[in-house]
């Protein structure tokens, strides 16, 4: 592809809109809510605002996009990105997908209140689908209205983009843009509605095709469609694969499996809980995508989930994530069952997800400890034990990690010189017993044995460390900070908070504060320990 410039206005942006070009459309035009079948899309526009206003954007997306700065802040871009104008070559459309959620089959769910505005080809030949999230109703929307809240808003446009810095698989957002309407929303869905401000995120990524998209043409027993889907999903996403066949059917099915594996384990690498793992917010390229009820691991609980919906089952709870997601791949094989006809190349594909996992979550391991490789002759004890302890106190998962790299290496200090760069990590100083104390210190003694066996130096130990256990993240008062400033007109947090996330690893020296564990009084709080899926 020949290079070209930097784009100065939108109308310069390339389309190629392949989705909407080689796959078959919803015949109905009217934007009425209703089952649509034998489409994989349904043409829609977003529903214009009232006085729509840029809270922030992403300069690194706008990158990928070729914009420049000057296009981000201007007026036009406020407009195209809350809805109010279609930029040339934009073809907008809604999705049709299916799902389980929380294990039972749902039936047809698709983009309720996301609206795709078309494929971008940069200048580097990426494609990037931009999506319109609060953008208005849709065939899909059921009973909802199709918009968002500047809440939900806030948190799905900081998530993406820290998630992203932190090194894991996600889509991404470029701007976030308030409305100027207020939209009526029940938060806890306990019969307290009310008005909050309305808001569009634009969200960014080379595919928004979910396992869903899958699922729900084979429900329907429209193998055909099916077809044309998978073999389009291989051409597009997936071309080094070769010509799509039923042996690259099955090599394509493993990819998914490996590639969400490694989104799993960067998950539990980083202490991030999705909230709401169904099989329509699982995206075939194994990006993090859909964010709703997430959070963040704060003291070290694998039972935990943020998500108020699941607060009985805890299905998608920390701890159940890497299973949750080998059950959201039986159905993704049992989806495209019909184009390869045997369930044990299924099967086998799907033990890749296990052993891609299982190596990938060891790896992981011996990098947050600062090891050279995983020993499981030594390590599985060693990291059965630390996570034991992390749990019977209230520990910060984030800050106990990243200074355990602090930790003198020399066995024969004393428990509370060994403890003290960890102390910052417990919530509450009263559970440290003399008992736990000596388990403790017992602990780092072995783990400065087992460290001392790396062919590096202890300062590269650290620098290893360091690089993989994160400062700073998107923890949950944080953004609920955020979004309180955000909802009085203030969006100088929003900013300052994505600046802070963009450098996760670094130290910086002056914002500190954001590195700190949860105060008490977001302990119980809404919005900073639980949450719904309102939004």
């Amino acid at each position: 592809m020949t290079a070209r410039s930097s784009i100065t206005h939108l109308d310069q942006l390339i389309f190629d809109n392949r989705f909407v070009h080689e796959l078959p459309g919803d015949p109905e035009s009217s934007n009425t809510r209703r089952q649509v079948e034998g489409a994989c899309y349904s043409r829609v526009s977003p529903t214009p605002v009232a006085a729509p206003k840029l809270v922030a954007y992403s300069r690194e997306v706008a990158d990928l996009l070729d914009l420049e700065a000057e296009v981000c802040e201007s007026a036009d871009f406020t407009q195209v990105f809350s809805g109010n104008r279609l930029s040339a070559g934009m073809e907008p459309y809604a999705m049709c997908y299916g799902g389980h959620q929380f294990g039972n089959w749902a039936g047809q769910l698709g983009d309720g209140r996301a609206i795709n505005l078309g494929e971008v080809i940069n200048r580097q030949g990426q494609r990037w689908v931009l999506q319109l999230k609060g953008a208005g109703l849709t065939p899909y929307s059921r009973t909802a209205d199709g918009l968002a809240v500047l809440r939900s808003s806030v948190r799905e446009f900081l998530c993406s983009e820290a998630m992203h810095h932190l090194g894991v698989p996600t889509t991404r957002a470029l701007s976030l843009i308030t409305t100027g309407e207020q939209v009526l929303r029940d938060m806890f869905y306990n019969g307290n509605s009310k008005l909050e401000p309305g808001a569009v995120v634009c969200r960014v990524a080379p595919s928004f095709t979910r396992f869903g998209n899958f699922q729900i043409l084979a429900a329907r027993g429209d193998t055909d469609l099916l077809k044309k889907l998978v073999d389009y999903t291989i051409r597009t996403d997936f071309p080094y694969l070769g010509e799509p066949s039923p042996t690259v059917y099955l090599n394509w099915f493993e990819e998914v499996c490996r590639k969400t594996a490694q989104m799993i384990v960067h998950w539990q690498r980083v202490g991030f809980v999705h909230g709401v793992m169904n099989t329509d917010n699982m995206s075939i390229l194994g990006l993090t995508i859909d964010y709703g009820p997430y959070g963040w691991l704060e003291n070290y609980d694998p039972g935990w989930t943020p998500n108020t919906t699941d607060a009985g089952g805890r299905r998608y709870r920390f701890g159940n994530q890497p299973q949750i997601a080998f059950w959201n791949l039986g159905q993704l094989a049992n989806a495209i069952y019909p184009l390869v006809g045997s369930p044990e190349p299924l099967q086998q594909a799907m033990n890749s997800y296990v052993s891609a996992f299982e190596q990938g979550w060891q790896a992981m391991m011996a990098g947050k400890l600062g090891l050279d490789e995983f020993d499981a002759k030594t390590d599985d004890q060693l990291i059965d034990e630390l996570q034991t302890l992390l749990r019977d106190v209230e520990t910060d998962m984030t800050i106990f990690y990243r200074r355990l790299a602090l930790v003198e290496m020399n066995t024969e200090l004393a428990d509370e010189v060994l403890m003290a760069p960890l102390m910052a990590a417990f919530y509450v100083l009263e559970q440290l017993t003399d008992q736990y104390k000596t388990r403790l210190g017992n602990w780092l003694r072995q783990y400065i044995k087992r460290a001392q066996c790396n062919e590096t130096t202890d300062e590269n130990r650290r620098q290893s460390m360091n690089a993989t256990n994160p400062k700073y993240v998107l923890r949950n008062y944080l953004a609920q900070l955020a979004i309180d400033q955000a909802e009085q007109g203030d969006y100088s947090l929003v900013n300052e908070l994505l600046e802070v996330l963009r450098y996760p690893y670094d130290e910086q020296p002056d914002n500190e504060k954001y590195a700190e564990k949860r105060p008490d009084w977001a302990r119980q709080r809404a919005g900073c320990s639980m949450l719904s899926c309102s939004s």
